[in-house]
């Protein structure tokens, strides 16, 4: 199995929906493929933070009841036998369903996370980070030349961020995107290391974050300083050592270009 194939899987793998034969394949690539196994470990990292901050709200009696009579009419359908095209009919309508269900508590999950993510700009980075990865839009903006990806960035913002070009120290720029912290667009310049990527938010405007310099937040490394009038913020699942260097190099070679 080869990304391509694995990468639509890692979803439903992390969910226990894949069959023995397929999953067994996926685990195969997971050992081998960094990449894909960053994407797994994010899904599973997401997936907890939905278990452990989302609310879980009782549904009242009346629900509750309503729910018991459409089950009682579910089994009573089922018992029959449908001809062949009713079959289907009904088999896509449950899945057109569950797909419309898990949709639905995403988007309430993200949201209730991305609310609770403003008091901690770290969290919500690496919640920002997992989504984009997950969602496959890690980049909106592909290129290697800083001087394309700045003026993208810059003509959707009010204010333009600095872009340093770090190839020469072994952390090449892939690209950029918009994203939201604390409820505002900012720029998020994407670089490469090895077979990891690296994002980066900056922003104008101080962070107010008493959080260490440097920390974990759910599996990912978190590192943030200031300079050239700008904040930044990383976040990566490389090691603590190279992302501390790289924001080293990154806020020293952050002059205005």
């Amino acid at each position: 199995m080869n990304c391509n194939e694995a990468t639509p899987l890692v979803t439903a793998f992390a969910d226990g929906e894949i069959d023995r034969l397929r999953g067994y394949s996926i685990r195969k690539h997971l050992d081998g493929c960094a990449d894909c196994k960053a994407k797994y470990e994010a899904v599973l990292a997401l997936r907890e933070r939905l278990r452990t901050e989302v609310p879980y709200f009782v549904a009242p009696p009346g629900l509750r009841a309503r729910l018991g009579v459409l089950a009682e009419e579910t089994s009573v359908a089922q018992r029959r036998v449908p001809q062949t095209s009713d079959r289907w009919r009904w088999l896509a309508g449950g899945a057109f369903a569950g797909s419309l269900a898990t949709v639905l508590v995403w988007i309430l999950g993200t949201a209730v996370l991305q609310s609770r993510g403003n008091v901690d700009p770290g969290l919500e980075a690496v919640a920002a980070h997992s989504r984009a990865t997950l969602g496959q839009h890690l980049i909106q903006v592909a290129s290697a030349d800083q001087h394309t990806v700045k003026p993208w960035l810059s003509s959707r913002l009010d204010y333009s961020p600095p872009v340093p070009d770090l190839a020469s120290a072994g952390f090449p720029l892939l690209g950029g995107r918009l994203d939201y912290l604390d409820g505002h667009a900012v720029a998020v310049l994407v670089y490469g290391y090895r077979q990891h990527t690296i994002d980066v938010f900056v922003r104008p405007e101080p962070f107010h974050d008493a959080s260490p310099a440097a920390r974990s937040v759910r599996g990912f490394n978190v590192a943030r300083a200031a300079g050239s009038g700008m904040d930044w913020l990383a976040v990566s699942d490389v090691n603590a050592d190279v992302l501390g260097q790289f924001m080293q190099r990154l806020v020293g070679g952050s002059a205005p270009n």
